[in-house]
């Protein structure tokens, strides 16, 4: 008992300190987007049959695997661990684009692209401004424009396709 006693006095400091850090939540949804980006990304590679579509999917596989890299480095200097997967509304949208082919894959995945980018800019872009971990703020900046730039993409992508850019 006094043992429990000890080690809760003990961890319980660090896990405050954990959830009272207003940046946490940014890395965490960094990090689990990220991995979800570079999924989804190998799967759009691989499903579709739409070369401008398998093409974005091999852009995602590239830029977010190269921001989960920089991310990793900067929450290691933290002594900080990230998520290793992605989180559970990304993994419903995996689920629900594997069963999808053809046109069908496309238009859902080009959906669900938009929608996340737009989701992403908009946290990315209250962290930069607001955000309380100068790393964090500077991660969100710089990897900002390369958002920004899938989000106009993919909306040219879902024009060319007949589809309408916004949600």
């Amino acid at each position: 008992m006094k043992r429990l006693l000890i080690a809760s006095l003990v961890v319980l400091p660090v896990c405050a300190l954990a959830a009272t850090d207003p940046d946490s939540n940014f890395y965490k949804h960094a990090a689990q987007g990220g991995i979800s980006e570079v999924e989804l990304g190998n799967l759009a590679a691989k499903k579709s049959h739409n070369p401008a579509v398998q093409e974005f999917g091999a852009l995602m596989v590239k830029d977010h695997s190269a921001a989960n890299e920089k991310l990793r480095a900067v929450a290691e200097s933290k002594h900080m661990t990230l998520p290793k997967k992605a989180g559970a509304a990304e993994m419903a949208t995996k689920a629900k684009l594997e069963v999808l082919s053809g046109s069908a894959f496309d238009k859902s995945y080009i959906k669900d692209m938009i929608k996340d980018h737009e989701q992403d800019i908009a946290e990315f872009k209250r962290e930069s401004i607001s955000g309380q971990d100068p790393d964090a703020k500077a991660f969100a900046a710089a990897t900002l424009p390369t958002l920004e730039e899938h989000l106009q993409k993919i909306k040219s992508l879902a024009s060319s396709d007949g589809q309408t850019a916004s949600r």
